[in-house]
Order: structure tokens, then sequence, then C-alpha cells
């Protein structure tokens, strides 16, 4: 507790000087902070498709992550959150997470186990996932997706703590 106090402390100081140096970190989607995110896989799955943020909302790009996997792996709820939906969108079988902070997280292609209205904690299964993801080169890939109302992010941001870079005093 001493190390946090002296932080906190710390960061109120630098933000009381008039024209003190800040902090620069690459940007997190921000949630509570007693949330902890975890991998929608229990163990470190292998990213075959990183997230390529769209240029504009309608351009070309990929809203997510791919996981490599095997078709009935159970998958798992990255953070607390309520079920908004679980079933199919264009054929293939998708459930999705609200979060607080405004986050919602989706999983695909993904029978669901879960149904629209459920709160889920950390780690509770919300279904199996199954082949079919287009471009996987695994038996089976789930597509995990993040998004913030409108904007999509990167879900892989969550799971690593912000770079924080101190910079020279004036």
């Amino acid at each position: 507790m001493p190390l946090r106090r002296l932080l906190v402390a710390s960061a109120v100081l630098a933000l009381a000087l008039p024209g003190a140096p800040t902090a620069s970190a690459a940007p997190v989607p921000t949630a509570p902070a007693t949330a902890l995110w975890g991998w929608p896989f229990t163990g470190g799955p292998t990213v075959t498709r990183p997230f390529v943020p769209p240029p504009s909302p309608y351009a070309p790009g990929h809203r997510g992550v791919d996981l490599a996997a095997v078709p009935g792996r159970p998958v798992l709820a990255a953070v607390a959150g309520v079920v908004v939906f679980a079933g199919l969108v264009a054929g293939r079988p998708v459930v999705s997470v609200d979060h607080p902070g405004g986050l919602r997280t989706t999983y695909e292609p993904v029978v669901p186990s879960v149904a629209a209205g459920q709160a889920v904690g950390l780690g509770t299964p919300l279904g199996e996932l199954t082949a079919g993801h287009a471009g996987c080169p695994a038996d089976a890939c789930l597509h995990w997706g993040l998004r913030r109302g409108g904007t999509y992010l990167d879900p892989l941001s969550l799971l690593r703590p912000p770079r924080v870079r101190l910079l020279p005093w004036g």
C-alpha cells in the first residue's frame, strides 16, 4: 500500500505543478480500475491475425484478433459483464458481452451456452468454438472483437499494461 500512496501522491503533485512534463502512454481502452481482463481461452493462445483498424468506419480492416484453437474449445468471458446477444449473425454464431466503461466484446464463431440478459464473470464459459472462420490457418479460430460505441479497438490492449514513459524534467 505505501507504494500505491507514493504513486498517487506523485501523480497529484505532477498535475499540480504548472508546466510540469507529463507521462506518455499508449492508448488503452479504459475500464474500471478493478476490472481484470483475461484471454477468452485458458492459457495464452496463438494470434493468427492481428487487429488492423479501418481508416474510416466503412473501410476495410480487421476489427478484432483471430486466435487459433480447436473446435469444441470453451470460450470464456474476458471480464465481467452482461450478455447482450447470443445467436446467429449472417449465419455465424456470435456472443456479445457489454462491460463497464462502455466496452463490448464479441466472440465468433461460438455456439452459445449463455443467453441475452445473463450476467457473466471473468472466465465464465460463453459457449464452444466451432470451425468456420474464414481465413483461419488452424482447425478453428476465434475472432475476438472489442469496441466502444462505434469505435473498434484492439482487444489485446486489455491484456497488457499501458506503457508509461517518464520524460526528463524541463
